[in-house]
């Protein structure tokens, strides 16, 4: 394959989703699971559910913060401090690995930053651009019956939004504000059961706002009591292809936990986020982690989703870049922890230690659904990364950039707020919110990021999503020997053919046979 067909294949992993024919169908999938109607993120977000109102419910004013403002509110001041700190070091270390690659804000730079001057611009501000459910998370914390996310875009306000072909100065950064989808100061006889049914009841068409502020609404119930924490994603540099490289940008991912008596976020381990680095340089780390996740229980957690890796083996930031190709060996951060081609010498996991972890759930009875091979195992370890996650089927770094409301015609049908990854796991997230609603036992367990969980096939077949025109795919080997069985379900519907991407790779995407 040409290295100008493997570009395509990889733009086309990050964009694909983000101008569709499917647009109307795409926004049928999120109904009882999200809000993103464009009139209802406007009201929103000039009222109770303004960044600035959710974080300082004491102000009278109801006039929406700015950066300049929102920054120096004693909550947000340890999350700026954090930001500025990672800004510093990942100059540094670029100065390092690169250091004939200039690095700075403007054009003028190989590697262009993210200005820090728009935290403190009194011209630019997070907008609303999304409600997502994320009760199918419940089982991080089952008390809290799961999460609802508010996220919030970084805007430009100070151009005119006037005119037919008026668009909004979006910049690239999201702000994701996870609130407890039962917030501790609800009633105690609140229920899962009881959520998830207000949560349904809103999916049998569009929404409105007396569904979902009525007397069963389901966002009746936030305030800013719900506030667990705040995950942050930003474009900290991006780089225009140049002689010397391909094009590339990098996204700085931070969380930052929210202490309700002090009213104050602290920077916290991000879930899941494997610290390599730490790990492979301390011998004892090192074993610690291998005991820990080969544990018959915790390989089990990993091959369902649902694993919660333990704080000290995790980092507190991770930059991911785009874009990538389908090889393991494009992924970051979790490629280097196995043994194999181009790992490091001291890798984590030897193939024996995979084959031997699978040989155990096989003689245990385990059935996994997942992970059948090495490759398997190393795709689902950085799979369940907030990193690794990122980097698949993203929208140019983002999963949900979200309504873009302030433009002219924001609920033009070509606009998709979401990725093919966020549309793709919606009949799992809505089954959960089902079972919970019906007093059932949620399965909380999910596919790879690349392909939706075999339980959604009949509502998402033949489509982007799974087997359909761009969905991801794996081409089988002449043998079922060299067929690798992690992988073998991602399959291309009838008339479409997987075209990989590189000579030794078997993963691609579904395209037109003989195009």
């Amino acid at each position: 394959m040409s290295r100008a067909l493997k570009c395509l294949l990889m733009m086309s992993v990050l964009f694909c989703g983000a101008v569709s024919a499917r647009a109307a169908e795409d926004r049928a999938l999120e109904r009882g699971a999200a809000v993103i109607d464009p009139a209802i993120l406007r009201e929103l977000d000039h009222g109770r559910f303004g960044l600035g109102r959710m974080l300082a419910p004491e102000r009278s004013a109801d006039a929406p913060l700015s950066n300049r403002e929102l920054f120096t509110l004693p909550a947000m001041v340890p999350v700026r401090a954090a930001l500025d700190r990672e800004f510093d070091r990942y100059v540094t270390k670029h100065h390092a690995s690169l250091p004939n690659e200039s690095i700075g804000v403007g054009d003028g730079f190989a590697f262009q930053l993210f200005d820090r001057a728009l935290f403190e611009s009194p011209d630019v501000r997070l907008v609303l651009a999304g409600i997502v459910n994320r009760m199918d998370r419940a089982y991080v914390a089952p008390k809290d019956c799961g999460e609802i996310r508010l996220i919030y875009r970084l805007t430009r306000t100070d151009v005119p939004l006037i005119g037919e072909s008026a668009v909004s100065q979006r910049l690239p950064m999201t702000l994701n504000l996870v609130l407890k989808a039962k917030g501790d100061g609800s009633d105690p006889s609140l229920t899962c059961r009881e959520l998830a049914r207000r949560w349904l009841a809103t999916g049998s068409a569009p929404p409105t706002m007396d569904k979902l502020f009525g007397k069963d609404g389901p966002l009746d119930l936030i305030d800013s009591r719900n506030i667990d924490r705040i995950e942050t994603n930003l474009q900290i540099a991006h780089a225009p292809k140049s002689t010397v490289r391909d094009f590339r940008t990098d996204y700085l991912l931070k969380v930052f936990d929210y202490d309700g008596a002090a009213k104050r976020f602290a920077e916290a381990p991000l879930e899941n986020q494997i610290d390599r680095d730490r790990i492979l340089a301390d011998e004892g780390l090192k074993r610690d982690f291998k005991a820990w996740l080969l544990d018959p229980r915790h390989f089990a957690e990993l091959d369902r989703g649902t694993l919660l890796i333990p704080d000290r083996f995790l980092a507190t930031s991770a930059v991911a870049p785009t874009p990538i190709g389908f090889d393991v060996s494009d992924l970051e951060p979790e490629f280097g922890l196995v043994q194999g081609e181009g790992a490091a010498g001291n890798a984590v996991f030897s193939g024996d230690d995979v084959v031997g972890a699978l040989q155990k759930a096989a003689a245990d009875g385990t059935k996994l659904q997942n992970i059948q091979s090495l490759a398997g195992f190393e795709r689902r370890l950085n799979d369940v990364t907030c990193a690794g996650c990122h980097q698949t089927r993203g929208i140019g770094g983002f999963h949900f950039p979200g309504v873009d409301w302030m433009a002219a015609k924001p609920s033009n049908s070509t606009v998709v707020p979401a990725s093919p990854h966020f549309f793709g796991d919606q009949p799992r997230r809505r089954d959960i919110l089902a079972s919970f609603r019906d007093g059932k036992a949620p399965d909380f367990s999910r596919g790879f990021s690349n392909r939706p969980q075999s339980r959604g096939s009949a509502e998402l077949a033949g489509t982007e999503y799974s087997d359909g025109w761009g969905a991801h795919c794996y081409l089988p080997g002449a043998r079922p020997a060299e067929t690798d069985r992690s992988f073998r379900g991602w399959t291309c519907a009838e008339g479409l053919a997987c075209e990989v991407a590189g000579k030794t790779s078997r993963l691609g995407m579904c395209f037109v046979k003989g195009r």
